[in-house]
């Protein structure tokens, strides 16, 4: 008997099923059976599926007769299922990598609950991709239910994490629809759950289902891939067919008189009965003009046959007991209203500009302060990175100037360490202080508004070594720079006056990717201080907060972002696969990308393996430089971390599955797989071999490190913040580098055209 069985019904959906096929088919997880429904699909469907079912003996395909619509063909699938639980995929989705085993697990830690419910993300026909909105519902009932580690927490739910309906009503919040749960089969066949025909069949099975559910587990991932099409779903087409809402709404109604211990739950869906119709209504591709009237006073009808004696009606719905003239009445308030207030907006904008100009043009003749030093990094994120580096030495030997960092929120300012003073992004404070500041450091370009004064000082800190084509030389990589303005980021870096560099290839990379007028400061990286000449012990205090083991080797794998996809986020490597294979004694440390960190990647599965104990997310730590020293091994694809790390002196493994592709659509400086700081990886297969032969720390390894150090941590030597402070913000004398860290300048010259 397989763990699932996975009903897929097909119906013109030819240009999507082998993608939804190969999805599941390719699962690392193999211990499920594919139920294929032909439903008298009029286009090449049922080839397609006889085709998978003739390779794969896990695939069997039933042909329809006659075409009976989505619900009827999911039911048609039903009496072949043998599996323990009831998978119902969609055939234009797709699963997400690894979906299949997170599940299996899910469902043996939590006793085989009757319902367990995923995350989803939405996936558009032009590439972008967008988590469901209400993903904290799962997150919270996962940790609220002691989810993975057999605690309750006294919120309501069993001590194997799992809860009912009434203990978390806030799940029935979710998208009411069948795919992003599975369902245990013998919990289906003893309610006797079936699919109605007509639209919105999903509605009188979920209900059902959820309210019915003695033990519901949730999993905080992302496994399926929802496809918006471009003309969107059968939904979103204008029919009379959306009038099947109130007959499924009806039989959830017949359902719940007929089980009096859910009387209690007849307020709730009378409620979302008319929130739901409502909805429908005030969509303008849903039901033709001449229909809504009509459609109106159906709601209303259902409204108050099915209202609970004695229940108020929510606000919001009371509309449904005035008419429809009441109704069209009311949406042309609505839209009346938002017109006012988008025009009032504008006003207001307008006249604030002129106020602001006018401000702005006092402060502008006061004084420059020579003490007052503006710091930002990251977007506006906190003290982090180079600049988070020049403010700690500047506080440490230069106290007489004053610092202030821009924060982009207040939640960034509550996050920031005791006694650090800030302003708000664009608050009369920010205005203030940067009308004045004689200093300004960032490692981000400052917003367009901010005008340079005469006798201000800009230090543009970078975000490290450049692999990649950055700022001009993307004017050849159009995909590289969608969504980059290259001429607005030249105007912004014309403000510039000293640009830091590691080393002599950023040095002439800045130069030319950024042809303005900033003179290069061969400083070294002030970040990267606490990196060079780190002892093994550095890490300990990080490596205890994270909870790794002490004795483990410690594996950094920090993947850079993909140009050549929508979102960024690829997934090059099973990172459970990735982390069994490192065995006993050793701990997998994933740090995304920041571009990446509050995206989709994060629900693909590394947010479970972390709290499931299988590896450490380091993605929130605010100091990468932290989780460098806590780690023995950096494994990365194409990202700047490699040139930082270096500085530990610690083996550096190239993954490098993708270079070609990565190559053609971003550009790069250099080939990395031809001058790499360690060995190269070439396949999942290859870098697994690496790390279990213990050959990523051998002498290639170190011998290919030494050059590599050479060429790109020439001017790190560990003083890089205090030679910004002394001789950017006050003027002092400090010695250079040592001269025998800088490469020939003539070498470095040839290095560059030869790129």
């Amino acid at each position: 008997m397989p763990r699932f069985s996975v009903i897929v019904p097909c119906f013109k959906v030819q240009g999507f099923l082998r993608e939804c096929l190969d999805s599941l088919l390719s699962q690392s997880y193999a211990d499920f059976e594919v139920i294929a429904v032909d439903d008298r699909s009029p286009d090449g469907c049922g080839a397609i599926l006889d085709e998978y079912a003739a390779r794969d003996e896990r695939v069997r395909v039933l042909h329809l007769p006659e075409n009976v619509g989505l619900g009827r063909a999911r039911n048609a699938g039903l009496p072949h299922a043998g599996g323990d639980y009831l998978f119902f995929l969609d055939s234009d989705d797709t699963l997400t990598p690894g979906a299949l085993r997170a599940m299996a697990d899910r469902l043996a830690g939590s006793a085989d609950p009757d319902v367990l419910v995923f995350d989803y993300a939405r996936t558009y026909w032009w590439g972008g991709t967008r988590r469901n909105a209400l993903a904290h519902i799962l997150a919270e009932a996962e940790a609220g239910s002691g989810a993975g580690n057999g605690n309750g927490n006294g919120n309501g739910g069993g001590t194997d994490g799992t809860f009912t309906a009434a203990e978390r009503p806030e799940i029935l919040d979710l998208l009411m629809v069948v795919w992003n749960k599975v369902y245990r089969r013998d919990f289906v066949e003893s309610n006797g759950f079936a699919f109605p025909p007509g639209y919105y069949e999903d509605t009188p099975w979920t209900f059902p289902v959820m309210l019915s559910a003695e033990r519901i587990a949730v999993l905080d991932r992302i496994c399926l891939n929802y496809r918006q099409r471009r003309q969107g779903n059968i939904l979103s087409t204008t029919s009379r067919k959306h009038f099947d809402i109130h007959d499924q709404y009806e039989r959830v109604f017949a359902f719940v008189d007929s089980r009096p211990e859910l009387a209690g739950w007849r307020p709730y869906l009378h409620r979302k009965m008319g929130e739901h119709c409502l909805d429908i209504l005030a969509k303008p591709d849903r039901l033709p003009p001449s229909d809504k009237k009509e459609f109106f006073r159906r709601t209303a009808e259902m409204f108050r046959s099915r209202r609970p004696d004695g229940e108020p009606v929510p606000a919001e719905l009371r509309v449904l007991e005035h008419g429809y003239a009441a109704y069209r009445a009311r949406r042309q308030a609505e839209r009346a209203r938002r017109e006012l207030a988008r025009r009032r907006t504008l006003v207001r904008r307008a006249a604030g500009a002129r106020a602001q100009r006018a401000v702005d043009g006092v402060r502008a003749r006061r004084p420059i302060d020579p003490q007052l030093v503006v710091y930002s990094a990251f977007s506006h994120r906190g003290v982090l990175g180079d600049p988070g580096a020049v403010y700690r030495k500047a506080l440490e030997i230069a106290p007489q100037l004053r610092g202030v960092w821009v924060v982009r929120d207040e939640e960034t300012a509550a996050g920031l360490p005791e006694g650090v003073e800030h302003v708000l992004l664009d608050s009369p404070a920010y205005r203030r202080v940067t009308a004045r500041a004689g200093f300004f450091v960032n490692n981000v370009n400052w917003p367009g508004a901010l005008a340079k004064r005469p006798g201000s000082v800009h230090i543009h800190t970078h975000q490290g070594t450049p692999l990649k084509y950055m700022a001009a030389d993307l004017l050849n990589r159009p995909g590289a720079r969608y969504g980059v303005d290259v001429p607005q980021m030249l105007r912004r870096a014309d403000r510039w006056d000293h640009s830091l560099v590691a080393n002599r290839h950023s040095e002439l990379v800045w130069e030319r990717a950024y042809p303005c007028h900033f003179a290069s400061a061969r400083t070294g990286s002030p970040r990267n201080d606490v990196l060079v000449g780190a002892d093994p012990g550095a890490g300990a205090a990080v490596r205890a907060r994270l909870g790794i083991p002490a004795g483990h080797t410690v594996v950094l794998y920090a993947p850079t972002r993909r140009e050549y996809v929508r979102g960024g986020h690829v997934d090059r490597i099973d990172l459970a696969r990735f982390a069994a294979g490192l065995g006993e004694g050793h701990t997998l440390v994933v740090r995304l990308h920041p571009s990446l960190a509050t995206g989709h990647a994060r629900g693909m599965g590394l947010a479970d393996l972390h709290r499931r104990g299988v590896l450490v997310d380091a993605t929130d730590e605010p100091h990468v430089e932290d989780v460098m020293l806590a780690s023995d091994v950096l494994v990365t694809d194409y990202s700047a971390l490699m040139f930082d790390y270096a500085n530990l002196d610690r083996p550096i493994v190239v993954h490098a599955d993708d270079w070609e592709a990565y190559t053609a659509s971003r550009g790069t400086y250099f080939d990395i797989t031809a001058e790499a700081p360690g060995h190269v990886s070439r396949s999942f297969g290859e870098l697994a071999r690496l790390l279990a032969s213990g050959s990523w720390r051998d002498e290639d390894s170190t011998r290919l490190r030494a050059a590599f150090r050479a060429r790109f941590c020439a001017y790190d030597d560990g003083h890089a913040a205090e030679r910004v402070v002394r001789r950017l913000l006050l003027g002092e004398e400090f010695p250079d580098v040592a001269a025998a860290k800088v490469p020939a300048p003539g070498a470095a010259h040839e290095e560059l055209a030869s790129t």
